[in-house]
């Protein structure tokens, strides 16, 4: 965990699009692959936010909590004016209890796939629930290898659903931008329906390479800065020994961004995304917190 954050050269006004809470002894998945054996707690977040001059934020459902959102929701209760969620649902979830979320501040829902079978997102079950995302103008999160990413995001873009890629696509680390996925991932730009969150660059990123400017400088000519968003990737589950939050801000204050590039990913993109200069669904979460509180 940080203890100290370094002064660092940006306006201290940004977004970090990608952030995970979480306790030890809450229900976990039968499907995680990991779990990690420490506590997120929202406090220590917050207080990472302030120090480094983070206005809002993302939280984004742990792999390893699975379709128990609850804690995502009460944390969104308890800060929904800085604050948004990408929530894990089940495809039969009911449109009833996606509405509920959306008055918490939750805009999405994340396909954390990684080391998973491929859903079929043309059955009916799927189908349903993405009309059901795109009606609340929510997005799809992928988190997959970058070289299965293309059909997937074919299948979202049909159903006019837009879509949000984790971590630079996740191009294979020996591959760097030459990963064949990675290159298919820019052909997106084009679309106008789809983001990309650099963020986790410790996830794709051989060590010692160039790969967080290269694949930024690629991103920023294909999809254009209001398409991309910085996310800090908080608290760096599987790789908190070797990384920190100044770190994860550093890898992309450091690689000598035009000033209005490093602001729009920084800042500008999320919060128009994210709905954070619209602030109802905040109030609404304040409303409800009593409510969500005794429910939890």
């Amino acid at each position: 965990m940080d203890t100290f954050a370094p002064s660092l050269p940006f306006a201290q006004s940004g977004v970090d699009a990608h952030a995970h809470v979480f306790e030890r002894g809450l229900p976990l998945s039968g499907e995680r692959r990991y779990a990690p054996a420490y506590d997120a707690t929202l406090d220590d977040y917050l207080a990472l936010l302030t120090a480094y001059g983070m206005t809002h934020a993302v939280l984004v459902q742990p792999s390893f909590l699975g379709t128990d959102n609850r804690y995502l929701l009460r944390a969104l209760s308890v800060a929904g004016e800085r604050l948004r969620g990408v929530a894990v649902v089940a495809p039969d979830i009911a449109a009833s209890e996606l509405a509920e979320m959306h008055s918490h501040g939750v805009r999405g829902i994340r396909l954390n796939l990684m080391e998973q079978a491929l859903p079929d997102l043309g059955a009916q079950s799927w189908a349903s629930l993405l009309d059901h995302v795109a009606r609340l103008g929510w997005h799809v999160e992928l988190h997959r290898n970058a070289v299965d990413l293309a059909p997937m995001i074919d299948r979202l873009l049909e159903r006019g659903v837009r879509v949000v890629v984790d971590h630079f696509g996740r191009p294979d680390p020996a591959l760097g931008t030459q990963d064949s996925g990675f290159k298919a991932l820019l052909g997106y730009g084009k679309t106008g329906g789809v983001w990309v969150k650099v963020s986790g660059a410790y996830r794709c990123a051989a060590q010692g390479s160039h790969f967080v400017a290269d694949a930024t400088a690629q991103l920023i000519e294909h999809f254009g800065p209001h398409r991309l968003m910085w996310g800090s990737d908080w608290p760096h589950t599987q790789y908190e020994t070797v990384t920190r939050y100044g770190d994860a801000l550093s890898m992309l204050v450091d690689i000598g961004l035009r000033a209005d590039d490093l602001s729009a990913i920084l800042r500008t993109t999320a919060l128009s995304f994210y709905e954070f200069d619209s602030e109802p669904a905040a109030r609404n979460a304040s409303a409800s917190s009593a409510a969500l509180q005794r429910a939890l």
